[in-house]
């Protein structure tokens, strides 16, 4: 079988925590089901400044337009994202990029059976239109923000419409996104649910050294973005004695978090860790006592299962796929998204006590093997059909 996975959401070289879920997938894909030939063309947006004081906008412009990514052939091709208007155009120039990339591949003598696409739109968009003329099947998996955000918007929401018209098949990291699938038109039986799993070797229980300070250490984890919530963790932590709170994550909500800590005088017990490797990470999930998510929307929350494999109970907001992560009779806590049900929640959670074994042990029921399985009896399918 040659797979061509297709994604904007995909590591590269400078930015390897990009995407990684998206990786990580398909690793465990191609491990397990060794006659799979795959490629990636995961696109990058264009920037022609590759100075530091360009920020993270200079990433894109010292990618390599071409790498090996843990034995992978990765195509990172450019496309053009215009500011404020971009939402509308981004899948035009996407398409052209992936259309143009695919036709070298098959040039190069890789001539895919199908395509693994990630992410309604913009990707779905430009690889239905793509795939359409290269006469390729494909699949577009569901990951979150693509349909519990921007269906919101009239064209979008038609764009993506199309998409599950077009495609041979849906994914949905969560029953709950596939249940929107449904409602934006796929029939039942073209679309699945296909969980994320968690590397349970990365990320496990580790020795907890007796600790300088009594304080129960909390976590917050995830871009500094407003939409991950770091700010209602803060505020819910603020007053609470016997807890400090480590945030770990880089994003343009930094400053603003900053001086949220100032105003409610909360220096002493919250610190700002910034962004960080997978195998730091689970240093710091293993040491800590709580790991709390307080997004306003989630697909499959990665941490959450990385956090329970690690031993360490959450508190997360019940939104979305999140419900489907967390088993509150072993695991954690679900609350609404404020500062007080928060603070509620990580109250009940440390009087609870959570059992780090059994918060273990429930973690290692999410495998990739089913996930694994399940796109390749889909892919194999497909490849009958076609």
């Amino acid at each position: 079988m040659k797979l061509l996975t297709i994604s904007t959401l995909y590591p590269n070289s400078v930015d390897p925590k990009h995407g990684i879920f998206v990786q990580t997938r398909l690793r465990h894909l191609v491990a397990r089901h060794q006659d799979i030939d795959a490629k990636v063309i995961a696109p990058i947006p264009w920037f022609p400044f590759a100075s530091e004081r360009f920020g993270a906008y200079a990433k894109y412009a010292k990618a390599a337009r071409r790498e090996n990514l843990n034995g992978v052939d990765v195509l990172h091709p450019r496309y053009l994202v215009i500011p404020k208007i971009g939402m509308l155009f981004t899948p035009f120039f996407l398409f052209l990029a992936i259309l143009f990339s695919a036709r070298k591949l098959r040039k190069e003598g890789f001539d895919f059976d199908l395509v693994d696409g990630h992410y309604f739109y913009p990707d779905g968009v430009s690889i239905a239109a793509a795939c359409k003329i290269l006469g390729k099947p494909f699949t577009v998996t569901s990951r979150g923000t693509d349909l519990n955000l921007i269906p919101q918007f009239r064209l979008p929401r038609k764009m993506i419409q199309w998409t599950i018209n077009q495609c041979d098949h849906a994914m949905a990291v969560c029953e709950a996104l596939r249940t929107e699938i449904i409602k934006l038109g796929a029939p039942k039986e073209k679309a699945t649910t296909l969980r994320n799993g968690v590397d349970l070797q990365l990320f496990q229980p580790i020795e907890r050294k007796q600790r300088t300070s009594a304080d129960k250490k909390i976590l917050s984890v995830g871009h500094l973005v407003e939409r991950k919530g770091h700010h209602l963790v803060i505020e819910a932590v603020a007053k609470m004695q016997g807890v400090s709170l480590d945030v770990i994550g880089a994003g343009e909500e930094q400053h603003n978090l900053n001086a949220l800590v100032e105003r409610l005088g909360c220096q002493n017990k919250v610190r700002f860790l910034g962004a960080m490797g997978q195998t730091e990470l689970a240093t710091h999930y293993g040491s800590a006592d709580l790991l709390v998510l307080a997004s306003d929307r989630e697909g499959w929350a990665n941490v959450l299962l990385e956090a329970m494999a690690c031993g360490t109970p959450v508190v997360a907001t019940n939104i979305w796929g999140t419900p489907e992560v967390v088993d509150e009779n072993v695991a954690g806590v679900l609350v609404e998204r404020s500062a007080i049900e928060i603070r509620k929640g990580i109250e009940k959670a440390l009087e609870r006590n959570f059992n780090r074994i059994e918060v273990r042990n429930y973690a290692e029921k999410f495998t990739w093997d089913a996930t694994s399985d399940g796109q390749y009896s889909i892919f194999n399918r497909l490849m009958q059909e076609a």
